[in-house]
């Protein structure tokens, strides 16, 4: 269940008499993410009574018995052990340090305990590997970081991980994105246990929104796991990849992988966590995000360069995923890229687009304000030739604008001195913009 559903399902089991409502353990381990790790400390941790946020009790407990260093190095010292589980309504795994290490027995034994007990149990991004490697997500809808939605469907193929979601609420268990999806998921729990009022309270001592609607489509790439290259998918992977601006189908991927319709559906999603005509969509639309951005080509033709049917194919999939027409999307780029100097200009011959209905009434995105020499700056620059300003000679053509930062997500995550702990490669946040909800599946063009 996702974050824009109205209802909790009734699968939570009655809490057991040694555990308490209000206390939330959260649990810790050694090589974990301090933003991750710091989101349940802030939003349980600390007295907010006086803003109208009922009080949790916080009990924040070592998973395993070693020095707990975060990424950077910073040693924590956790006031409790495994043991204060026994006592908590809520258990949080913020993080787990590495998607290809396995989390300590004791701590998956000491999380199993609590959930049959009735315990809310939750993972934050890659925490739910550690629910996963437990058993908890077995049969469940789950989600976590985009990045790791592939490797968490293929080593547990019995959960069922959906990576458009901010987060998933399936009553006792619940998993969410990565890093600031985390915020929404803890403000969703405390919506859930003392209604909107004191989790917009919450939000905005937080200065964060109270929700966020939408999913992670927008910060998709085309990331793979790596264990794909061993797979005989991987060639019809590369193929469609090499081949976006042609018109094909999933049928077409079956047939080159010699695989049924079914027999291919269930593969794709097994490698990858998503239906193979869903990736197909958000790559198409991802490629149309690159030639908004790099090229001056119509929407028309970004559509047929980008393998959709018809514009209007284009535009449908474009406004869904990301929440933006194109030709809104290339406005508000270069809006926030002016030097970039691209001017969007019909080839000679070529009726100029009219907007459709819809993206007249789509503005680029505000820019930020600026100082007092800043706006005199741009006043003088905005008075100079066009020749001055981009260095440029008379009549040259206007370079192209670079490959943007909507696909900016880097690994920022190293281990500690003298940890040893392999570096997972996690993104170091993700970002606050509203969207609409994701699509479902719906067939290409």
């Amino acid at each position: 269940m996702s974050q824009d559903s109205t209802t909790v399902p009734e699968t939570a089991r009655k809490l057991s008499g040694r555990r308490r409502r209000e206390i939330v353990a959260v649990l810790l381990f050694s090589g974990g993410p301090i933003f991750e790790s710091s989101i349940p400390l802030s939003v349980f941790g600390i007295d907010r009574q006086d803003a109208g946020v009922p009080r949790y009790r916080l009990l924040v407990c070592a998973g395993e018995d070693v020095p707990l260093r975060t990424t950077g190095g910073l040693e924590l010292t956790a006031p409790y052990g495994l043991e204060a589980l026994s006592r908590a309504g809520t258990v949080v795994v913020p993080a787990w340090r590495s998607i290809t290490q396995p989390p300590p027995a004791a701590a998956l034994d000491a999380l199993r305990r609590a959930h049959e007990e009735g315990a809310r149990i939750v993972g934050l991004c890659t925490g739910a590997f550690v629910l996963a490697a437990a058993g908890l997500l077995d049969g469940r809808p789950a989600t976590t970081h985009w990045m790791y939605a592939p490797t968490l469907a293929k080593r547990y193929p019995s959960v069922h991980v959906d990576p458009r979601e901010l987060f998933v609420d399936d009553g006792d268990v619940l998993t969410s994105a990565g890093t600031a999806a985390g915020i929404d998921l803890c403000l969703h729990i405390v919506r859930t246990d003392h209604g909107a009022d004191a989790a917009g309270a919450l939000a905005r001592r937080l200065v964060v929104p109270p929700r966020r609607t939408g999913g992670q489509e927008r910060y998709l790439d085309r990331s793979l796991p790596e264990e794909i290259g061993a797979d005989p998918l991987a060639e019809v992977v590369a193929w469609a990849l090499e081949h976006l601006h042609e018109q094909f189908d999933v049928e077409t991927l079956a047939a080159r992988a010699y695989m049924s319709r079914r027999t291919f559906d269930r593969r794709f999603r097994s490698l990858t966590g998503s239906a193979p005509l869903q990736w197909l969509i958000t790559q198409r639309v991802l490629q149309a995000q690159r030639l908004l951005e790099t090229s001056d080509y119509s929407v028309d033709e970004v559509a047929g360069r980008c393998g959709f049917r018809s514009p209007v194919a284009l535009r449908g999939h474009f406004r869904r995923q990301l929440g933006s027409s194109p030709a809104a999307y290339r406005a508000a780029y270069r809006a926030r890229r002016p030097q970039s100097g691209a001017v969007d200009r019909p080839e000679r011959g070529e009726r100029a687009e009219r907007p459709e209905r819809g993206d007249r009434f789509d503005r680029p995105e505000p820019v930020e304000p600026r100082s007092g020499e800043a706006l005199m700056a741009m006043r003088r620059t905005a008075m100079a030739p066009a020749h001055a300003v981009t260095g440029a000679p008379l009549g040259a053509p206007p370079p192209h604008g670079g490959h943007g930062g909507h696909l900016g997500h880097m690994p920022g995550h190293a281990g500690g001195p003298g940890t040893n702990i392999p570096d997972p490669g996690k993104p170091e946040s993700d970002l606050y913009a509203p969207r609409l909800p994701g699509q479902r599946e719906r067939p290409v063009g």
